[in-house]
């Protein structure tokens, strides 16, 4: 029986021509033919109430020996309507010819005999070699497509009983495959309108995800205003920034050009009296030069970075217009599904990375407000530091004067004036080394502004990627506009024509009896119109003539007269309508 049921089913699904459902009659068979196959010598297991004899507990062991079959035993687990394990052995049988793996899994079942022992006898079906030879016939069910509904199927009380009728031939069977291909006919056009109906269905989904998609662009749109105001901000902070690094170089370079002329004056003085000091004063001067070199490459490395801000302002100008561009397209985007809301996830974390880009520039620049306001500090202690030795410089002239009166008198108090300028040199060297150590402050902070720079670059060069992926989303999305409009015209066609296909079926099952003689031609033969040759399509469907039976569009079938087979009005293409027009007025006396 095993044989026959597997048989049968390859041929008549074969001659069937498409998938199969649950309703089909040999596939109904089958199964039932499994399971007693699947019974067949299994072991009655004693418990405190009854006797428990299932096959669910041999096909849980597939799980094991087969890692591809968990998905099956977890589905089958999963489902709510299951409440016995023959319902879930039952259930585990249909999603596995689904699978087309019902040959594979059952193979591993039978070399196992060790495990298969403790579930079934040893002269069971599954123990012999009749059970590889029924495994090796499963490998032809490969060929058969099956589209089965197993959650709305009750499959925990369904009687398991063999229809032997189905497998005796008779001569009233072969007479009757002709009314069967016939009946093929009707089923297709029955089919034909389930999957429209299922298409208007999905029609509506695709609706809901429309709206889900304005609203996560509604709060990309305020997140956009919210990154706009950052930017204006930190825009007048760097004017700020700017205005005040201005007079920080303004008061150096006056520092400077004071410190200059006192040094070139204590020079003048200091050369009559000692030779020593004028060596100290020229390395005085090489240090004073190789600041001032200092400073100007700050201030050009200065300019360098204003420059380069610039440039990001305007490429941060260029970007709000490309945003506003693509805000309107955005509003028109209605039709996106589930990878545009992916993408518009990715670009919401993106922005709350340039987020926290902003928060940690923010840092930087408070920052360097504490750093110039150290500098200033320090500036202020250096002119107090100046004040003091402006005030001893014209001590020391004074002493010079009476110097040069007194020259005999007044040796010991010269030296003793000497000694104390030795020391305010030495305070001077220590100033000039507290200078370096600034510098040197100074000089690291740039560096760390670079390396910020070059990290707003990198920001740069993934916002224009960022362009060129969302221009690719474009062009999907104007195919996408494209196909949808095909779909809504080919949908208002069908639509208009479900209310006219239930009565038309009556009026095709009336026909179908008065054309059994006629040669009805299958929709998969035509491809073409017989009369305008234009290809069938969606927009363009096939319908046939109750006269000839052949295959035409809509344009050219758009006619109704009666038959003789049928009092009521039938669809004929317009050549057997003409004829039938010319016929009914030749008989007319």
């Amino acid at each position: 029986m095993a044989k026959l049921s597997i048989k049968g089913l390859i041929e008549s699904a074969l001659s069937f021509g498409r998938t199969l459902d649950s309703d089909y009659p040999p596939l109904q068979q089958f199964f039932v033919v499994m399971e007693h196959c699947l019974k067949h010598g299994l072991k009655v297991r004693k418990s405190f109430l009854s006797y428990n004899k299932t096959i669910w507990g041999p096909l849980e062991l597939v799980e094991k020996l087969y890692p591809e079959a968990e998905e099956i035993g977890a589905s089958v687990r999963d489902l709510p309507g299951l409440k016995t394990p023959l319902g879930r052995a039952r259930a585990w049988l249909r999603l596995a010819l689904m699978q087309k793996k019902m040959a594979d899994y059952l193979r591993c079942l039978i070399i196992q005999r060790d495990l298969l022992s403790e579930f079934y006898e040893y002269h069971a079906l599954m123990m012999e070699e009749e059970g590889a030879v029924i495994v090796g016939l499963l490998v032809g069910l490969n060929v058969i497509d099956a589209n089965l509904c197993v959650k709305g199927e009750d499959l925990d009380s369904q009687v398991g009983v063999i229809d032997f009728s189905m497998y005796l031939k008779n001569e009233e069977d072969i007479g009757n495959k002709e009314r069967n291909v016939q009946i093929a006919a009707i089923l297709d056009q029955k089919n034909y309108v389930e999957e429209l109906n299922r298409q208007l269905n999905t029609v509506s989904s695709l609706h809901s995800r429309v709206d889900s998609l304005e609203k996560s662009n509604t709060k990309l749109i305020e997140e956009l205003a919210i990154a706009k105001n950052n930017i204006i901000k930190l825009q007048e902070e760097n004017h700020q920034l700017r205005s005040e690094n201005k007079l920080i170089l303004m008061k150096t370079q006056q520092h400077l050009e004071v410190t200059k002329v006192d040094v070139e004056a204590e020079l003048q003085t200091y050369k009559h009296s000692r030779q020593g000091l004028d060596d100290m004063y020229n390395e005085a001067r090489r240090q004073l030069r190789d600041e001032s070199q200092l400073r100007q490459d700050v201030e050009n490395e200065l300019a360098v970075q204003v420059s380069m801000k610039h440039e990001i302002e305007l490429a941060m100008k260029l970007l709000e217009k490309d945003i506003h561009e693509k805000q309107d397209t955005l509003i028109g985007l209605r039709q996106q599904l589930e990878e545009v809301k992916a993408i518009n996830i990715e670009m919401y974390q993106k922005l709350q990375g340039s987020e926290d880009g902003l928060k940690e520039k923010n840092e930087i620049i408070a920052r360097l407000e504490e750093k110039t306001n150290k500098i200033t500090a320090a500036m202020r202690q250096l002119e107090q530091r100046l004040q003091q030795a402006e005030k001893a410089q014209m001590e020391a002239e004074d002493e010079d004067k009476k110097y040069l009166q007194e020259c005999q008198s007044k040796s010991d108090s010269l030296q003793k004036q000497i000694s104390q300028k030795e020391k305010q040199l030495l305070q001077l060297e220590t100033d000039l080394k507290i200078e370096k150590e600034w510098r040197q402050t100074l000089q690291e902070d740039l560096q760390k502004e670079k390396d910020a720079l070059s990290h707003l670059r990198n920001e740069t060069q993934q916002i224009i990627t960022l362009k060129k992926e969302f221009l690719n989303l474009q062009d999907e999305n104007q195919q996408l506009k494209k196909i949808y409009h095909e779909q809504e015209q080919a949908l208002q066609e069908l639509g208009n024509k479900l209310s006219e296909s239930k009565l038309k079926i009556e009026d095709i099952k009336e026909a179908n009896k008065a054309l059994q003689g006629l040669v009805w031609l299958k929709d998969k033969e035509a491809t073409h119109c017989k009369l305008c040759e234009k290809e069938f399509s969606l927009s363009k469907r096939k319908h046939h003539c109750r006269n000839c039976g052949e295959i035409f569009c809509n344009a050219c079938s758009d006619n109704e007269l009666p038959l003789p087979s049928s009092p009521k009005p039938v669809r004929v293409c317009d050549s057997c309508h003409a004829l039938l027009i010319q016929s009914c007025s030749s008989n007319l006396p």
